[in-house]
């Protein structure tokens, strides 16, 4: 398979919402608690040109089982 950005962004996101869905499925065991601790990043970019006006809106939920998520996922690319 050829390496370029379309197949790292696309195993990037499949890793990031892997890690969150087993994030999701581990939120009900306390014992593992520190894993499944969110940190909420936003960010909101807008602008009135009076032309035309946007409103943008972007929300990323962060745990440490989607960031091992990420990593997997940059390695994959890695081995391709």
């Amino acid at each position: 398979m050829k390496k370029n950005t379309f197949t790292l962004i696309l195993l990037l996101l499949v890793g990031l919402i892997a890690g969150t869905l087993i994030g999701q499925l581990l939120s009900a065991y306390s014992v593992l608690a520190f894993l499944t601790r969110s940190v909420e990043l936003s960010w909101q970019p807008k602008a009135d040109l009076l032309v035309i006006r946007y409103y943008l809106d972007f929300h990323i939920r962060l745990n440490l089982i989607s960031i091992a998520g990420l990593a997997a996922g940059f390695w994959t690319f890695r081995k391709l």
